[in-house]
């Protein structure tokens, strides 16, 4: 099994710019790769019997000028261009599939950046608590790598990145993992919402972190501030660091509380039933998206999805026009209307009083064990190309890329 561990860096000044110099080299070797990309595949509209370009050619060009043009790039390891124009190439052949959109040219972003110094299994060390990098050296690590020995793990690449002032490093481990398959009938049905994050078929109640509207009234002043200073101006970029770190702390504080309750989750069940909710349609709604992004639908369904996943459970994703908070869950009668605004509500039936939450979960565990169709395993993607064989049962989401007029699919 694949994973990666993140895990930040203490770096001294020296190192601080040597990895600040390596980011740049990685920007600038995507760019001249892209411009030549496009100049190559321009040439070979023109005339047939010229090559197509391809990312290996342009690596081997950029290494047959690098010394005598670009002297400064061998500062750094030699395989930071090589892996920045490798990128390049699978964006490229990401864009051919229709999985994402054209390739552009990066623009210098201090808040973010990343090179990988690299070339595979190797050439690269762990010894607890430091990383060896080809040619810069021993590297301090906040935490060691989690992975023990049992788990035999293997090295496969790292990435460097700086965010928000900080610099990480992403560590990719092959690892032998087994797991004990899991007894049936540990299922919990868990309803998202904006009010309480998952709301679960046992009556409990899990609060999301909310971390953005509790800072929303910090970052509107940072922002004001930061629209008064000069533009190239230092005090601007100081500005722009400090929302930065802001934006960081709120995603990690949000992506804390989603690990602990995911963690708790897969821990307790062998199934968990979700519904398959449109989350880009329920962002178009202009009084609930910000509240809707605050949670975290999705990382929450993606990060389920492989920790069960690792723990020999599955992940269940309902239909998305699956009715489970109009079903009364005692006699299966649907309500005709039930706003919104309505939290709580008596069935017309049989006279069972619902909280619509805890009724919505209770009916998204009662679809696991049916014969219902319209239920399926799925992986944190939820669409037919996550690798599953089994046919979509939804409609698929729509594509990233969309096509102008002068971007077609048999182009660069």
């Amino acid at each position: 099994m694949m994973t990666v561990h993140r895990i930040a860096l203490d770096v001294d000044k020296a190192q601080d710019a040597l990895f600040a110099q390596c980011a740049g080299i990685a920007r600038f070797s995507w760019n001249w790769a892209l411009d030549r990309w496009k100049s190559q595949y321009t040439a070979h509209c023109e005339n047939n019997s010229l090559p197509k370009p391809s990312e290996a050619a342009l690596r081997r060009e950029l290494n047959a000028i690098k010394r005598a043009e670009y002297p400064w790039m061998l500062h750094a390891p030699k395989a930071v261009p090589q892996q920045a124009i490798k990128n390049l190439g699978a964006a490229f052949k990401g864009f051919f599939e229709g999985r994402s959109r054209y390739p552009n040219f990066k623009a210098k972003d201090l808040c973010r950046e990343s090179f990988r110094p690299d070339n595979g299994p190797g050439t690269f060390r762990v010894e607890g608590r430091r990383l060896k990098l080809p040619r810069i050296g021993w590297v301090s690590m906040r935490e060691a790598l989690r992975f023990g020995s049992d788990m035999n793990p293997t090295l496969k690449s790292v990435t460097i990145s700086r965010e928000a002032g900080r610099w990480f490093a992403a560590i990719a481990v092959e690892i032998d993992h087994s797991f004990t398959p899991r007894p049936e009938g540990a299922v919990i049905g868990v309803d998202l919402g904006v009010t309480d994050l998952a709301t679960l078929s046992d009556g409990r109640k899990f609060s999301g972190s909310k971390s953005l509207g509790r800072n929303l009234k910090r970052l509107a002043r940072l922002q004001r501030s930061h629209a008064r200073k000069q533009k190239g101006g230092k005090n601007r970029a100081r500005s722009r660091a400090r929302i930065a770190k802001l934006h960081a702390r709120i995603r990690n504080i949000r992506h804390d509380g989603l690990h602990k309750l995911t963690n708790k989750l897969s821990r307790e069940a062998s199934t968990v039933v979700i519904e398959d909710l449109n989350v880009r349609g329920m962002m178009a709604n202009r009084h609930l998206s910000r509240a809707i992004s605050d949670m975290g639908f999705f990382e929450f369904r993606r990060q389920l999805s492989y920790k069960l996943a690792r723990l020999g459970g599955t992940l269940v994703a309902a239909d998305r026009f699956f009715a489970s908070s109009k079903t009364c869950s005692a006699c299966h009668t649907k309500a005709e209307v039930l706003p919104l605004s309505v939290r709580s509500w008596t069935c017309a039936n049989c006279g069972a009083q619902h909280d619509r939450d805890i009724n919505a979960a209770i009916n998204l565990k009662n679809l696991a064990g049916s014969e219902d169709l319209k239920v399926r395993p799925v992986s944190a993607c939820g669409v037919e190309g996550s690798g599953g064989g089994t046919d979509p049962v939804v409609k698929p989401a729509t594509m990233k890329q969309e096509n102008g007029p002068d971007q077609k699919r048999s182009g660069p």
